[in-house]
């Protein structure tokens, strides 16, 4: 992670409205644009050595009249990941340095509850022209705890478990999860916005979990595989099945209302596998393209009553006191890119945490876990 500069008083506008001079004025005399000086003064981007003399020079000040250091936390130049909205509705975000690169993630793009309850580690102070969803962030945490930082994507809620391990175990370490299907984890691993890929994708041609999605996506990095937890999915039922939901067949009955999960879900993967063995056509079941952008998110659906069914996991079931039909065990495992076990600085103490006993008795109390393969290497890349 590199340092851009301290944070920057900017008086450019005050004093161009002390020397009377428009935007297109001052802009003009100083050769650059209205936009580019609009940009300036609303700190949407700093300008460099030549633009701040021109500046300087039309206003009759010297560049340090204009702009000034304070000596405050640092700002450093972000990036957003690939999947961002191109909608900032908040400035706070969660920071991940990955290889070479600082990846800016909103804190609203985690989840409702979540936005409230995790802090962020620097706010937005606004674009840059550099690149493609480049932005300038100012730290509200030191730069050597946000390296220590592991970002996880994927959609198992029990990794804010883990993390909550790690900081106890490891003090300034800490893991954040980022929440997102299987298949958009595996992208985003990919791409390079996170260091962790959480999957649970069952192949419907061998049967096999996880391992057969690697060579599509992974031909060309070396990772290795590592279990976080087995769990049953199955269908969560409000208490009591007061639509007396017997097995899958009952989907297809018109007074049973669903909630599904997005494409690339896990959930989604095997509801479309048994949708497809039971023959039983997708617009049949009424719900099927109503979504829950999360496990969590699936079970308010049915507890607010939105919903009669959805598929999701037994800790869930738990979580909200629902019925549950188990239909079959999953197996979420941890993709990581081989070199980060030993160039990041916290991976060690995250995947020691994983193969804790006092870890796994927490997680299997949270109810449908079995851990005790937690940590275990399923594949060395």
């Amino acid at each position: 992670m590199l340092k851009l500069q301290q944070r920057v008083t900017n008086r450019l506008r005050e004093t161009r409205i002390a020397a009377g001079l428009s935007q297109g004025e001052l802009a003009q005399s100083a050769g650059i644009t209205r936009q580019a000086l609009y940009a300036v003064e609303k700190d949407q981007y700093l300008p460099g050595t030549e633009v701040a003399l021109q500046l300087a020079h039309a206003l009759g000040a010297s560049v340090e009249d204009l702009f000034s250091l304070n000596h405050g936390r640092e700002i450093l130049e972000a990036e957003l990941p690939a999947d961002h909205s191109g909608v900032l509705k908040s400035t706070r975000v969660k920071l991940a340095t990955v290889g070479n690169r600082l990846v800016a993630k909103p804190v609203t793009e985690l989840g409702d509850v979540l936005s409230y309850t995790i802090s962020a580690d620097a706010l937005i102070l606004g674009t840059t022209s550099r690149r493609k969803r480049s932005v300038y962030v100012q730290l509200l945490k030191s730069q050597k705890d946000v390296e220590s930082q592991i970002v996880v994507a994927g959609c198992d809620p029990a990794i804010y478990l883990a993390g909550e391990h790690v900081r106890q175990q490891a003090g300034s370490a800490s893991v954040v999860g980022w929440n997102m299907t299987s298949l958009a984890a595996l992208r985003a691993l990919k791409r390079g916005d996170v260091h962790v890929a959480g999957i649970h994708m069952r192949d419907p041609r061998s049967g096999e979990y996880n391992l057969p999605f690697l060579k599509k996506y992974f031909q060309r990095q070396t990772v290795t595989v590592v279990r976080f937890a087995t769990w049953q999915e199955g269908l969560l039922l409000k208490e009591g099945n007061p639509k007396d939901v017997r097995g899958l067949e009952d989907l297809a009955r018109p007074d049973v209302r669903m909630v599904n999960r997005e494409k690339g879900a896990g959930a989604r993967l095997l509801l479309d596998h048994l949708l497809s063995r039971h023959r039983i056509p997708t617009q049949t079941v009424r719900g099927y393209g109503t979504m829950a952008s999360s496990q969590i998110g699936l079970g308010r659906y049915i507890s607010e009553g939105k919903a009669d069914v959805g598929i999701g996991a037994q800790a869930v079931a738990q979580l909200y006191n629902f019925d549950f039909i188990p239909l079959q065990e999953e197996r979420y495992d941890l993709v990581i890119p081989t070199a980060y076990l030993d160039s990041h600085p916290g991976m060690k103490n995250f995947l020691d945490t994983l193969a804790t006993r006092r870890f796994q008795r927490e997680i299997e109390a949270l109810g449908g876990y079995d851990a005790k393969e937690s940590g275990k290497v399923i594949r060395e890349g």
